[in-house]
């Protein structure tokens, strides 16, 4: 798939490792790249949604037409399908947001 940033910095941050690391951490950034490094590798939404461990999901409400991928934790990363093409929203440090 073809990955787009919706902001400079969301790019910048996968690019140069530092400064990944110094926005969210050494692990969070780590996932960060190796998820998108994943998501550019698959060829479509449904092979990305079978890909154990990365609890890729679409999520609802104000979200919807969006999708979540796990990091770490409670880290997200979202994105938006547009065509083919998929765009990262951003990274999100969610709440439990599952009734727990």
């Amino acid at each position: 798939m073809e990955v787009t940033f919706k902001t400079r910095r969301l790019e910048k941050e996968y690019r140069e490792n530092a400064r990944a690391v110094k926005s969210y951490g050494k692990n969070v950034a780590r996932k960060y790249v190796l998820r998108i490094n994943i998501i550019k590798s698959v060829n479509n939404i449904e092979e990305l949604m079978s890909l154990p461990g990365l609890g890729c999901h679409p999520l609802k409400g104000d979200r919807h037409g969006q999708y979540a991928i796990k990091l770490t934790g409670f880290y997200r990363l979202i994105f938006t399908l547009k065509g083919d093409a998929l765009e990262i929203a951003h990274i999100e440090e969610g709440s439990k947001h599952y009734g727990d």
